[in-house]
C-alpha cells in the first residue's frame, strides 16, 4: 500500500501531535465504558469477602455485595458483568451436576443482579470446569479424555439454567465441538429467542490462566494435568478462523479470543475477515503481570491501564473483559477524552 503524500517538508507528520485538540481530532481509536465488561468471582455466603492471592485487588464476593458492585459499575457507564463461581468442594462431582442446578451460585447472582439492577447485562460462563472435581472443561472418559458429545449435552443443560434465570449471554468458554449449535437450538425450542451466545471460539491453551484458576478454585483440581486435547495451540492462527466460521455458522452472535494481549494479531485478523462483534479477554495472568509491575513503581499504573485497553480497540476488538474495567471507566469519567 502506498501513501501518496507530499514530501518532507511539506508534510511533516508532527505537525497534527503539536496540540492537545488536534491529537484528539485524529485519534483513530477510543475507549469508553461502553467497551468494558467486569469478571466478578461469586462465594456463597453473605457479606463475604476474600481475597484472591494472586491478583491483587481483586475479591470473591457474595451476591449481596455483587449487586452492590452492579450499582457502582451501572453509575460508571460500564455494561456488563461477567460471573464466575467458586463453588465449594461439597458442590462439585464427576458429572458437575451443580452447573444446572437452578438453585446454584451463578442462577442466583443472576436473578439478583437482574432484580437489583435491570440495566445491567449479565453475562454467564458456560464451562464445567468450576464444577468438576478433576478441574477439566468436561465429562471424563477412563483414560481422562474429555467427552465432546457427552460434555456438549452437560453444557446445554447449563446454559439452559443461566437463560431461565435472566442471563443476557450466555458465554461458552470450554472449546468442545458442536456446543454453539445445540445451545442454541435448545435456546430457541425454550422461547429464549433473544439470549445472545458469546462463544469463546478462540480459546488458547495459554499459561496466563493461573490466577484465574486460584480464583475459582479450580486449580488444586487440575492439578498438573492440562487442557490442550480440546483448547488452542497458541502456535495457530488460522485455525481461529475456522473454530470462529463454525461458531458464527451455528448461531454465536458474539466471538471471543482468549487471552488478550498475546494475540493481538487474532483479534485483528478475526474482526478482518468476519466483520462481526469481536470481545476479547485480558485474562488473570495479564492482570497479575501488571498489577506486579505497578506495585513495584515500575510502570505508571493509570497510563498503563488505559493504554492496555486501548490496544484491544486499535486491534479491533468490540468489548473487552478486564478486571480493570472500574478503575478505567473512574478514570475515563472524570477525564474525558
Amino acid at each position: 500500500m502506498s501513501f501518496p503524500r507530499a514530501p518532507w517538508p511539506h508534510t511533516r507528520m508532527r505537525r497534527m501531535r503539536k496540540d492537545d485538540f488536534s491529537r484528539r481530532m485524529m485519534r483513530e481509536s477510543v475507549l469508553t465504558p461502553s467497551d468494558l465488561i467486569y469478571p466478578v468471582f461469586i462465594i456463597e455466603g453473605e457479606n463475604r469477602t476474600e481475597a484472591v492471592a494472586s491478583m491483587p485487588g481483586i475479591e470473591r464476593m457474595s451476591i449481596d455485595l455483587l449487586c452492590r458492585e452492579a450499582e457502582q459499575l451501572a453509575a460508571l457507564g460500564v455494561p456488563a458483568m461477567a460471573l464466575f463461581p467458586s463453588t465449594p468442594a461439597e458442590a462439585k462431582s464427576l458429572d458437575a451436576a451443580e452447573a444446572w442446578n437452578p438453585d446454584g451460585l451463578v442462577q442466583r447472582c443472576t436473578r439478583a443482579i437482574k432484580a437489583a439492577v435491570p440495566e445491567m447485562a449479565v453475562i454467564t460462563d458456560v464451562a464445567l470446569d468450576p464444577f468438576t472435581i478433576h478441574g477439566q472443561d468436561g465429562i471424563l472418559d477412563e483414560d481422562g479424555y474429555v467427552l465432546n458429545e457427552e460434555t456438549v449435552r452437560a453444557l446445554v443443560r447449563q446454559a439452559l439454567s443461566h437463560a431461565e434465570a435472566g442471563a443476557d449471554f450466555v458465554a461458552p468458554s470450554d472449546m468442545m465441538d458442536g456446543r454453539i449449535g445445540e445451545i442454541r437450538q435448545t435456546l430457541e425450542d425454550n422461547q429464549y429467542i433473544h439470549t445472545r451466545i458469546m462463544a469463546y471460539s478462540a480459546k488458547y491453551a495459554s499459561a496466563y490462566y493461573g490466577p484465574f484458576r486460584d480464583a475459582v478454585g479450580s486449580a488444586s483440581n487440575l492439578g498438573k494435568a492440562d487442557k490442550n486435547t480440546y483448547q488452542m495451540d497458541p502456535g495457530n492462527s488460522d485455525e481461529a478462523l475456522h473454530e470462529i466460521a463454525l461458531d458464527l455458522a451455528e448461531g454465536a452472535d458474539v466471538v471471543m479470543v482468549k487471552p488478550g494481549m498475546p494475540y493481538l494479531d487474532v483479534i485483528r485478523r478475526v474482526r478482518d475477515e468476519f466483520k462481526v462483534p469481536v470481545f476479547a479477554y485480558q485474562v488473570s495472568g495479564e492482570y497479575a503481570m501488571h498489577m506486579a509491575a505497578f506495585q513495584n513503581g515500575w510502570l505508571d499504573e493509570d497510563k498503563v491501564i488505559m493504554e492496555s485497553l486501548l490496544a484491544f480497540k486499535r486491534a479491533g476488538a468490540s468489548g473487552i473483559l478486564t478486571y480493570f474495567a472500574k478503575r478505567a471507566a473512574q478514570r475515563l469519567q472524570n477525564k474525558p477524552s
